[in-house]
């Protein structure tokens, strides 16, 4: 049995929400800079990286929604504490893992608990502040948070690496964790909803099965032929089962996404918002970094060095949005933030492989600061899409939408940029890949930006008021 917190406390909550989701971001960037010690430590080969980071990325970006279901009708702090404690024994079998079967089970494992982990996150914080200049605050910190952890994962994991060996990086997981068990036991207290929704079982297996496809298929596509078919089989699967899905919800009178929720501007933007910057900026963010390590020559630590600036700059923009969040509406700084994102990313056309590592300083600063006024806003308006008593629903559909944009955008621009190239091979056919993919990147931001714009335009909309509170 659980045991009840003595005294709620609303720093406490906010402090132990951003512990957990800077510990499963950290895990989705901190791996990179490892990579190829696993690979000597295990004696696997690209393969089996991709693998160790695809099982982490899959289930964190499936299994989001069902969490967020399960959070509203047993309780998100105790949903939380099944996550965290998931999380971190995984973490602790990770770093343990003898072979790369092991080492990938466990990561798909870790990718569960982050999930959980994600979807209640930012319902406690919803919980714990209340009102509306509370939670600019919580989520100015709680932003902040998610773009820096993201951002230092790649000099974390490479000084953790360095100095301990690879295992570091899981294992630092453990007695973060713990503290983390035990504040939330002492001081986060218990909300649900009254009127949850059942949990979609078929929704969920159909969605699992058709992202493990599509990002199968988006990964061996260059490997195996667009054309063979293992990929044409694979991507057909992978539209046959989201079709699935998409069925399943529509038809369900208690869908675990409502889909007719995306025909009301106001909770479809939101989700356009945070898949546009997932799969864009932080897509990209792998690719950034293999040209400062593969191309550039940058150890795993100058890597992380050369991001340090725009990681100040995140932390200090994201702060400020909390002081002027009542005079600039958050449907301005999302959209904002989301155009500056993709004007920086723009910036990065001018490495090449002959740069210095201060060329690509001038785009990640300016895209770091865009990143900055998008995580509090977009994060605000995915909180006030729906009541409150629905917050578990409303961020965990925005972390499917999140997580999802990472894992495919991953997979998208790895089809842009050539594999061979790409762990050090010829640096010239990297960077030409890298302009690709680069471009690509700025498009999907910049169509975000106005899409997101287009959907939160000053309108009247009765219907679709009434639609939400419907739903």
């Amino acid at each position: 049995m659980l045991k009840r917190p003595t005294s709620p406390s609303s720093a406490a909550t906010i402090a132990v929400s951003c512990i957990a989701v800077a510990m499963l971001m950290l895990d989705i960037s901190v791996i990179n800079t490892a990579l190829s010690d696993i690979a000597g430590g295990l004696h696997t080969g690209l393969s089996g990286l991709q693998w160790v980071l695809d099982a982490y990325t899959l289930p964190l970006a499936a299994t989001v929604l069902t969490a967020g279901a399960l959070a509203d009708k047993f309780g998100r702090r105790r949903l939380f504490l099944i996550g965290l404690t998931i999380f971190t024994i995984a973490s602790a079998l990770c770093g343990a893992a003898g072979d790369i079967g092991l080492l990938v089970a466990a990561r798909a494992v870790q990718g569960t608990g982050a999930a959980i982990m994600f979807a209640t996150s930012l319902a406690l914080i919803a919980q714990a502040a209340p009102s509306q200049e509370q939670r600019a605050k919580a989520l100015a910190v709680w932003g902040a948070t998610i773009g820096a952890a993201f951002a230092i994962g790649p000099f974390v994991g490479g000084g953790l690496t360095q100095l301990f060996g690879w295992r570091a990086i899981f294992i630092i997981n453990v007695p973060i964790g713990i503290v983390a068990l035990v504040v939330t036991l002492r001081s986060v207290g218990e909300s649900r909803d009254a009127q949850a929704r059942a949990i979609d079982w078929p929704g969920q297996v159909a969605l699992i099965g058709g992202m493990f496809l599509l990002i199968f298929g988006l990964l061996r596509g260059n490997g195996e032929g667009w054309g063979s078919p293992l990929i044409v089989a694979t991507l057909s699967g992978a539209v046959a089962l989201l079709g699935v899905f998409a069925t399943i919800q529509l038809r369900s009178p208690r869908p675990m996404l409502p889909l007719r929720l995306l025909r009301e501007p106001r909770f479809a933007a939101p989700q356009v918002a945070a898949a546009s910057i997932s799969a864009s900026f932080f897509a990209l963010f792998l690719y950034i970094t293999l040209y400062l390590q593969t191309v550039l020559g940058l150890s795993a630590i100058e890597t992380g060095l050369v991001y340090l600036p725009g990681t100040a700059l995140m932390f200090i923009v994201s702060a400020m949005t909390a002081q002027f969040a009542q005079t600039v509406s958050p449907a301005r700084l999302a959209v904002g933030g989301l155009a500056i994102v993709a004007a920086g990313m723009g910036m990065l056309l001018t490495t090449g492989a002959d740069s210095s590592w201060t060329v690509v300083l001038p785009g990640v600063l300016i895209t770091c600061l865009g990143t900055g006024l998008f995580n509090p806003a977009a994060s605000a308006l995915a909180l006030s899409a729906l009541p409150e008593h629905q917050s578990g629903l409303a961020s965990g559909t925005n972390d499917l939408f999140r997580q999802t944009g990472i894992a495919v955008g991953i997979a998208f621009l790895g089809t842009l940029v050539p594999a061979s190239a790409a762990l050090g091979g010829d640096p010239h056919a990297y960077v030409d890949g890298f302009h690709h993919a680069v471009i690509a990147a700025t498009a999907i931001a910049g169509v975000g930006a106005i899409g997101t714009w287009a959907l939160l335009r000053p309108r009247r909309s009765t219907v679709g008021q009434a639609a939400v509170e419907a739903a």
